[in-house]
């Protein structure tokens, strides 16, 4: 009994002690995490050609984070499918890897223990032309593009500075060709629009400004002479607008990188020509016949349908949608439903007003005349009257040096405080807000104030375009 006792004991005492050693294990301190601010998920901007330092705030508790961590920076190049890597602490390189966003992580090793951390950011590619204000000019029948950067410096003559060459005759309009945020490695790109039969219209680079093709490579099969209408965007690179009498809209059928989404293909067949002044609904596009001098309809899709909506047959309706008879459509911006308002100057020295109340929809293709009346302003509207409508129909236009503002429940006219010393308005816009218009004229554009009760008071100028504005754009980034 005894030996068996003390063969207990001696058994008790081997696991006393091993308990008692493993317990020292759970000791162990692990050693420190890098710490890292103001880099995760920010987004960098970067100019072309400049230095890029990015330097984020690292601490590492009780070590030398300079001595005991590594430091890689990748930066994702999607176009080309690859990654460029650049090591050490803080990222120093010359940028001049392009425009546009890019993916990028910092890849952060502590060499104590191998573990590795991973911080996401982006890097944002701009050159000096990535914001600020750019005007399309009419210099003495030749088109001019300025640049105004956001400290009001005004680049003039821009395109002709950086390269050899002209732009074309008689510009009409200033498009952006802008990539949404899911068309990745989409074509980015400015089209200026001018009547030139000769030349056409170009298309510009939006980061450089200097010529990147003619505007016919934008067809596949262009007809001899374009003469632009006005576009508009349908869905990003997407564009739809009329051009020489048609409507065309931009191929969606392919991948929006693919070098053919959103060119033009075939015009919308049918027996029309199309005035400037469209309109696109969703379900529907609405416009002007030139040739049968009425409104026609195309489907979503731009199928055309001419004149196969429902109207009045009554013999009081003021007028019959499918047989207007007016030859001068000189503005008309339809709503997607309900009232909608149609100008014309005419021969007869008149400019008439039309209102028809329009539901155009999937399943409803209705268009209703309800008043024809000699516009209220006719005697102040000429044929190169700038015109502009905000949300709730009500209108601007413009009278030699004059702008009106228009608004025909009760038909009131009230002119602009605005006083541009007796130069011609050539370009009028408005904000998508409707508090703003932007008013071009001779050497000069000029934003006024229509918010509220405001009478078009002028808030700022730009000077020192070269002949008058004809369209312009801003460009955030």
């Amino acid at each position: 009994m005894k030996q068996k006792l003390l063969y207990l004991l001696a058994l008790a005492a081997f696991f006393y002690t091993s308990c008692k050693k493993d317990l020292g294990n759970y000791t162990y301190s692990p050693p420190s995490e890098p710490v890292v601010k103001g880099i995760l998920n920010a987004n960098i901007p970067a100019l072309i050609g400049d230095s890029l330092i990015i330097k984020p705030e690292v601490s590492l508790a009780g070590a030398d984070p300079l001595k005991d961590l590594t430091f890689e920076w990748r930066i994702l190049l999607l176009e080309d499918l690859r990654e460029v890597s650049y090591t050490g602490y803080p990222l120093k390189m010359l940028f001049n890897l392009g425009t546009g966003e890019r993916s990028s992580t910092l890849i952060i090793t502590d060499k104590r223990n191998g573990l590795i951390y991973k911080y996401k950011f982006k890097i944002t590619g701009t050159t000096q032309f990535s914001q600020g204000t750019l005007i399309l000019s009419n210099d003495g029948g030749t088109a001019k593009l300025s640049f105004v950067k956001p400290d009001n410096t005004v680049l003039a003559n821009i395109y002709e500075s950086l390269q050899t060459g002209s732009l074309p005759k008689n510009p009409v309009q200033l498009y952006y060709s802008k990539p949404l945020p899911y068309q990745l490695l989409s074509k980015e790109e400015y089209w200026i629009l001018c009547n030139d039969p000769s030349t056409g219209s170009v298309i510009v680079n939006p980061s450089t400004l200097l010529y990147k093709d003619n505007f016919r490579s934008q067809f596949f099969l262009p007809a001899s002479t374009i003469t632009p209408g006005r576009v508009e965007t349908l869905m990003g690179t997407v564009a739809q607008g009329v051009i020489n009498g048609k409507l065309f809209i931009g191929v969606q059928s392919t991948a929006p990188f693919a070098p053919d989404y959103g060119k033009f293909a075939n015009e919308q067949n049918g027996d029309y020509t199309l005035s400037p002044y469209f309109t696109y609904g969703g379900a529907f596009y609405l416009g002007y016949d030139l040739k049968s001098k009425s409104l026609v309809t195309f489907d979503g899709g731009g199928n055309y349908l001419g004149k196969t909506y429902t109207s009045s047959t009554l013999p009081t309706a003021p007028f019959d949608p499918k047989n207007i008879g007016l030859t001068n459509p000189i503005y008309m911006k339809a709503s997607s439903a309900g009232t909608t308002y149609a100008f014309f100057k005419e021969p007869d020295g008149n400019t008439y007003e039309l209102k028809f109340n329009n539901q155009l929809t999937a399943d409803t293709k209705s268009i209703v005349a309800e008043e024809k009346r000699v516009f209220a302003g006719s005697s102040l509207v000429q044929a190169d009257s700038k015109w502009v409508r905000n949300s709730i129909n009500v209108f601007y236009f413009s009278s030699n040096d004059k702008i009106y503002r228009y608004n025909p429940i009760g038909q009131s006219l009230e002119l602009q405080e605005a006083d541009f010393a007796g130069k011609k308005v050539s370009m009028i816009k408005i904000s998508d807000d409707g508090n703003k218009l932007y008013v071009g004229v001779a050497g000069a554009l000029h934003t006024l104030d229509i918010s509220g009760t405001k009478k078009g008071n002028i808030l700022s100028t730009i000077n020192g375009i070269p002949g008058s504005p004809v369209d312009f754009l801003i460009r955030a980034n």
